[in-house]
């Protein structure tokens, strides 16, 4: 069995050091197992050391980023020997530089956790907003602590899920925690005989559908999408998407769900090119598809028309 590597990473004052202290001393966690945490930033709060080394917890600090490396992680393996290892890494430095480290055998990353403070995170995401997504973007769970009545918990979920769609937001407040950001007010009549999405609306109506496909299950969509046909879809199947800046201008992807177009009409399936637009009418079921990796949003078109581009080609996500 490998040892497990855990990252605990967040801006300065987010609560990173309570958190990663308070797991550390539980015994639900700790187990009695012999654990090594690496620290690269000092923060106001401070480790209760003693505390620590009672429950088999070593401490070792590094100040450079190019210090944590393979070569340093394989000195602390056969120097402390530990059972696991949690790194509290400096929100200020690249996470994606240490992900690319080759981690020595048998060190494994098996989790990474960002601590995001509620009352700053609206400022810096406006101010910093490259840094915020650098830190989320690989985050298997994002906390949100420090949250109050006045949280904007769907704008925070709106500006993490587009460039996370997996990670798991957990909100904490005075009140306890939870993974509910509250009921979200749609543009759009989802219990309309046939849900008309706009082309300002495409972005939210992608995320809510991503997260809540039973919600369509059965229902019937219209929408504008630019079509994109490649060979390792299914049979006569295209994916009718926008491109989406899900951080800054230099970070746009495209954006879609899966669509049968089976033999439907006026505009053939055949006849569809890439980047054209296309009007699609589509019955929507959830359901496994290896293109998710899970269960998602399959649309079943019923009818696919030429289209114009809109008038404002990239989609946003508020």
């Amino acid at each position: 069995m490998g040892i497990p590597v855990y990252i605990v990473n967040g801006f300065l004052e987010s609560g990173k050091t309570t958190f990663v202290q308070e797991t550390m001393t539980d015994p639900d966690f700790t187990e009695g197992k012999k654990t090594l945490l690496i620290v690269t930033e000092e923060g106001e709060e401070e480790y209760d050391e003693a505390l620590l080394a009672k429950n088999n917890v070593s401490i070792v600090t590094v100040e450079e980023e190019e210090d944590l490396n393979a070569a340093f992680l394989e000195e602390c393996k056969n120097h402390y020997r530990p059972e696991r290892i949690m790194i509290e890494y400096n929100g200020m430095w690249d996470i994606e530089e240490f992900l690319e480290v080759d981690m020595p055998n048998p060190l494994e990353l098996v989790q990474i956790i960002t601590i995001i403070d509620a009352t700053t995170y609206t400022n810096y995401f406006n101010n910093m907003k490259s840094l915020m997504i650098r830190n989320v973007k690989y985050s298997d769970t994002i906390i949100v602590n420090r949250c109050d009545e006045n949280t904007d918990k769907i704008g925070i979920r709106r500006s993490i899920k587009p460039v996370n769609r997996k990670g798991q937001i957990i909100y904490e407040s005075a009140e306890g925690v939870t993974d509910d950001a509250g009921e979200e007010e749609l543009p759009f009549d989802i219990n309309a005989d046939v849900i008309d999405i706009c082309d300002d609306d495409y972005g939210l109506w992608y995320m809510h559908a991503m997260d809540h496909p039973e919600a369509y299950d059965g229902k019937t969509v219209k929408f504008k999408g630019m079509v994109y046909k490649g060979d390792k879809l299914p049979k006569r199947c295209f994916v009718p998407g926008r491109m989406a800046m899900t951080c800054c201008a230099d970070d746009i992807a495209f954006i879609g769900f899966l669509c049968k177009a089976g033999e439907v009409g006026p505009l053939p399936y055949e006849f569809l090119k890439n980047r054209s637009y296309v009007t699609v009418t589509a019955t929507v079921k959830k359901e496994y598809n290896r293109e998710y990796r899970g269960e998602g949003p399959v649309l079943y078109a019923t009818r696919i028309e030429k289209a114009d581009a809109p008038e404002e080609k990239l989609v946003y996500f508020n």
